[in-house]
């Protein structure tokens, strides 16, 4: 019993609040991020934005525990941690590619799956606590899924703009249905 209290409280090299932040920074990041889409009403909103995130900060913090466990001391393991990046980014590319549909003739939510692939590296420089990184990641995110579409939407350029008129041209041509 006192081999299984030992292990719940198992010593990290970051200490807890450190941890507890990084992971709450990237659910605020995420947040922030899947708010735009939500209210864009695209799929993958606030909460597939806010997962990905903090399992993206998460993966960053088990790096940095897993490199600095004893267990991983001996000199005949070799520790990568750039892996972990590379795991994040295909686990990631995974889930956004499945959001991007070809109906109609198009292509549709690139952007969300940009946006969810995005994501994913703000968690993870969240998790490794490279905070303006992800801080600025998100911006970034921000001003091109929010004040780009609101530009493409003014200069008519934005697809959904471009609906909108093909399907008033349409019902201009049909005539009125009662």
């Amino acid at each position: 019993m006192g081999a299984l209290a030992e292990e719940l409280v198992h010593p990290t090299f970051l200490g807890f609040p450190v941890i507890a932040a990084r992971l709450l920074f990237a659910a605020i990041l995420g947040a922030a991020i899947g708010f735009e889409r939500e209210w864009r009403q695209r799929p993958a909103g606030l909460r597939t934005h806010i997962l990905i995130c903090v399992a993206a900060a998460t993966f960053g913090v088990l790096t940095i525990e897993i490199v600095h466990t004893s267990v991983f001391a001996r000199e005949a393991v070799v520790v990568d941690p750039i892996r972990a990046v590379e795991a994040v980014t295909a686990g990631v590319a995974f889930l956004a590619a499945g959001t991007i549909l070809f109906a109609r003739g198009e292509v549709q939510g690139l952007t969300t799956g940009a946006g969810m692939w995005l994501a994913g590296a703000v968690g993870l420089s969240s998790g490794l606590g490279l905070w303006q990184i992800a801080g600025l990641g998100t911006l970034l995110i921000l001003i091109v899924t929010g004040l780009m579409h609101t530009f493409e939407v003014r200069m008519g350029i934005a697809a959904d703009k471009k609906d909108d008129a093909s399907r008033d041209r349409s019902r201009a041509i049909e005539g009125p249905t009662e």
